[in-house]
């Protein structure tokens, strides 16, 4: 299906143009996102997005589909709510580095540690860019930010390795120049039964890329081009190779007991009076 008629079937009109800035990033996640639903012929009845509050969460009042835009941090509880009363819906969850991370790095830990049937899709820009610029826990050290304007001290996450570890079942990332990849891994992350997170790296070249020097949009676009590399290369790489790039592709896949399944089971059991 070609993209005017993809806007046409899956996004809402009257909500249109968006807010995002020249050169943002957003808008070519948020179209990986609906090409992937379209590649696996959803209906759109049967999927809920779900938003917290950033830059990214506005995708979800642009989306033709049963759509949140919740609190900041909370769009994984309240996405954990629509799947256990509504199990048939395909969930996906729109977030970014901040909302995911810091506000809602809790709810982020423990909705991977249930492996609950949710896709999430973060759009990492590497800095809060709806609200002034601040840095994020993913905003890599010493980069400079309104809020850490000689550069941050922090050490940053690494979210694919934060959600294997605290129990996500498929874990992925893919970047806005790699946007062919992007769509694949969003569109298994739908298909997995389990807790799906993928990280989308995109630009943000007003706040990221301007406070950082990393030129215009289509520079950023260049790093991301320079620096993603597909897993089965990267992992051929040396130490040496490896420095400064990051894998993309399906980054971890595995099975366990999905939650609501699993609820069912202590549902039925109830009703049974606990035998």
């Amino acid at each position: 299906m070609e993209m005017e008629q993809i806007i046409d079937k899956y996004f809402r009109a009257g909500r249109l143009p968006h807010i995002w800035c020249p050169g943002c990033g957003n808008g070519i996640v948020t179209g990986a996102i609906v090409k992937a639903i379209d590649k696996l012929a959803l209906d759109k009845d049967g999927v809920a997005v779900v938003s917290g509050i950033g830059c990214s969460s506005r995708a979800s009042g642009y989306l033709d589909f049963n759509t949140v835009h919740s609190a900041h941090g909370r769009a994984l509880p309240v996405a954990t709510g629509i799947k256990l009363s509504e199990p048939r819906l395909k969930v996906i969850v729109v977030t970014g580095d901040g909302d995911a991370t810091a506000i809602g790095g809790n709810h982020f830990i423990h909705a991977a540690r249930r492996n609950i049937d949710l896709t999430v899709v973060l759009y990492n820009n590497n800095i809060y860019g709806m609200t002034g610029g601040q840095y994020s826990p993913l905003t890599p050290t010493d980069s400079k930010a309104t809020t850490a304007p000689f550069g941050t001290v922090d050490r940053s996450f690494d979210v694919t390795e934060l959600a294997k570890g605290a129990g996500a079942t498929f874990v992925a990332r893919a970047t806005t120049y790699h946007t062919p990849t992007l769509v694949d891994v969003i569109t298994q992350g739908i298909q997995h039964e389990g807790f799906s997170i993928i990280e989308a790296i995109t630009a943000c070249p007003i706040s990221f890329g301007r406070q950082n020097k990393m030129g215009a949009a289509p520079n950023m676009m260049k790093w991301q081009k320079d620096n993603g590399v597909m897993l089965a290369a990267y992992e051929k790489m040396t130490d040496e190779q490896k420095a400064g790039k990051f894998p993309i592709g399906v980054l971890y896949k595995t099975t366990a007991p999905e939650y609501t399944a699993e609820y069912d089971k202590v549902i039925a059991r109830a009703q049974k009076g606990g035998k």
